[in-house]
């Protein structure tokens, strides 16, 4: 992207380079703001920027704004971030003693560990239940004493009675938790169960974005997954892995189809081929069984005037079925490598 700014003489344009594009965002931000980003800066780095912003001349807002998006972007297209309790000590370990640290985490951890243990206890009944069968009971007991009680009274309550009393057990008899073994508990619940769930609910999203976008046309899917690939590569991946369209077909392995065109009426199937190229037809035709590949051909010979508002309801019907098939496992979508060596 191109920054320019404007000189002072002769109203001619150059593109800001290097330290002056940090004098112009410090300018921007205002003297509160730049003056704590300048607190972090040496001697050397100092007089740098004051050279620069001494001798920046005048910049125009549009130039600004370019400058302040390009400096997000490299923010937005950078990995995924997780902050929890341990990504905390460890940035402020690097920078405080080791008492410090410890008193601003038991000062500080207390209310945010508070806001964990609600959205513990605010995940479904299943996903606490499915995690605690597989851990030791222990762990079980103490998150069960650290979710609000109603959410423990009920996943207890479920519980068949030798577990469950020996869980209560292990509740009464609970001893003080030390910091650091507490910090660790908690950090894996926050892994296994919080992450995890945001994780599903991202999962959740672009299969949303994919069931509207499997009802564009095949141009227009086209041109969103290209659109998507420039501002957010990672995400027009997974959605392209979840994108189905009866044009697609072919790229199904043979057992796939087979299985396919066993759950679709031939009716669909004629339906669909109409107007579609011979290559693509005789692929589908050689995954049908012997008397429903005769009368597809015979009515696709017949040459009869059809709607092709029903033909694209036809074709958008097994597309709807394949990913049906798909979800189930019945079945495999083609990977995008599978694509590449096929071609």
């Amino acid at each position: 992207m191109t920054v320019l700014a404007v000189s002072r003489t002769g109203g001619t344009t150059r593109k800001l380079q290097g330290v002056e594009r940090v004098a112009a965002l410090l300018l921007a931000m205002g003297q509160p703001a730049a003056g704590r980003v300048l607190k972090h800066m040496d001697a050397f780095e100092l007089r740098q920027v004051t050279r620069a912003t001494a001798s920046l001349g005048a910049v125009p807002a549009t130039a600004i704004e370019q400058l302040v998006e390009e400096f997000a972007g490299h923010f937005t297209g950078g990995p995924d971030l997780l902050g929890a309790a341990s990504e905390a000590e460890q940035l402020l370990a690097g920078a405080l003693p080791p008492e410090q640290v410890a008193d601003i985490l038991s000062d500080v951890l207390g209310s945010a560990n508070h806001s964990m243990w609600d959205k513990l206890s605010n995940l479904p009944d299943a996903a606490l239940t499915d995690y605690l069968a597989g851990e030791h009971p222990q762990m079980a007991a103490y998150l069960l004493s650290k979710v609000n009680s109603a959410t423990a009274s009920r996943l207890i309550a479920a519980m068949p009675r030798a577990p469950r009393n020996e869980l209560l057990q292990r509740m009464l008899g609970a001893g003080q938790v030390t910091d650091a073994a507490r910090r660790i508990v908690e950090a894996a619940l926050n892994d296994d169960l919080l992450v995890a769930a945001a994780r599903k609910a991202g999962a959740g999203v672009h299969a949303r974005i994919a069931e509207i976008m499997n009802r564009f046309e095949r141009d227009e899917v086209e041109d969103a997954i290209s659109s998507l690939k420039t501002s957010r590569p990672k995400e027009a991946a997974i959605l392209k892995s979840m994108l189905f369209s009866f044009e697609d077909i072919p790229s199904l392995s043979l057992r796939a189809r087979a299985v396919l065109f066993d759950k679709v009426s031939t009716e669909r199937v004629i339906l669909a081929l109409r107007g579609m190229p011979t290559e693509f037809r005789d692929t589908v035709l050689t995954s049908l069984a012997s008397r429903a590949r005769r009368m597809v051909e015979a009515e696709l010979e017949s040459g009869a005037a059809v709607s092709p508002r029903d033909v694209n309801k036809a074709r958008r019907e097994i597309a709807d079925t394949v990913l049906q098939l798909a979800s189930r496992n019945e079945i495999e979508l083609p990977s995008e490598n599978d694509g590449e060596a096929a071609g």
